[in-house]
């Protein structure tokens, strides 16, 4: 009697990488579009610029802003920023319209951070119904 081996790995592996792929653009997309929904709006700027990534080489999702204004918003400014290490005693700005204006810094929306919290529950049992028989 004779047995035949059939080496089906790397259709495995193929059929594992595009799922993963998958689920990190599920991901990704997801935590963008909450991230969005999150944001505070005056002119949209921020809330239209937060995008995601997947690398398909390392098997990661990026989701974030290339906006110098989504960090503030995340993590705030002056005398609100997140850790306490924000300028103090407040300063003036002058807006795009020319306008100046006095301010003590801006209150963190911790956009991006809230809506990963948000949905962590929900992307781990998606991850565990993709991948928890494997």
């Amino acid at each position: 009697m004779s047995v035949e081996f059939q080496d089906f790995s790397v259709q495995v592996k193929d059929k594992l990488n595009q799922e993963t792929l998958a689920f990190l653009e599920e991901v990704g997309g997801e935590v963008e579009a909450q991230a969005k929904q999150n944001s505070r709006v005056r002119t949209g700027k921020t809330k239209g610029s937060f995008e995601h990534a997947v690398n398909e080489g390392s098997f990661e999702v990026y989701i974030g802003s290339n906006y110098e204004n989504a960090i503030w918003e995340e993590f705030g400014t002056g005398e609100y920023a997140l850790e306490g290490d924000g300028r103090k005693g407040g300063w003036f700005y002058t807006d795009e319209s020319g306008e100046r204006h006095f301010t003590l810094g801006k209150t963190p929306n911790r956009a991006l951070f809230n809506a990963f919290t948000s949905l962590k529950e929900a992307i781990i049992k998606e991850a565990e119904r993709r991948f928890g028989s494997i």
